[in-house]
């Protein structure tokens, strides 16, 4: 399958465990010259910039794990910019969502959510 159809269903399959907890999705896929944030949310006084990894399973190394600290510094780039397009002032956290569909689109999907990821 598709790689671009396969995180769009990690992304979607994030968005709606994370609404089912009280989240507000802001923006999805937000691009800019330094990067992507996948998914922007809200809950409470956070803005909450979420980065999404999909992966079969946990074998070879957790998903979280991909996110490098290159991965985060881009991230965190993007966000400054999107904070400033926004003026958005108010408290933000970096969380890392890992979404494992050992049998892809069709089967069952765990989902692992880290809160404030990046420190």
């Amino acid at each position: 399958m598709d790689t671009a159809v396969l995180g769009r269903f990690g992304e979607e399959q994030a968005a709606r465990y994370l609404r089912r907890r009280g989240y507000k999705v802001l923006e999805r896929n937000y691009r800019c010259r330094s990067g992507e944030i996948d998914l922007i949310v809200s809950k409470g006084e956070y803005v909450v910039f979420v980065e999404v990894k999909l992966r079969k399973n946990a074998d070879f190394a957790s998903a979280r794990e991909f996110v490098t600290r290159a991965k985060q510094q881009r991230v965190i780039t993007a966000a400054s910019l999107w904070l400033g397009e926004h003026a958005c002032e108010r408290p933000v956290r970096f969380d890392v969502v890992e979404v494992y569909a050992p049998h892809g689109p069709l089967g069952h999907v765990e989902i692992n959510h880290l809160e404030d990821a990046f420190s």
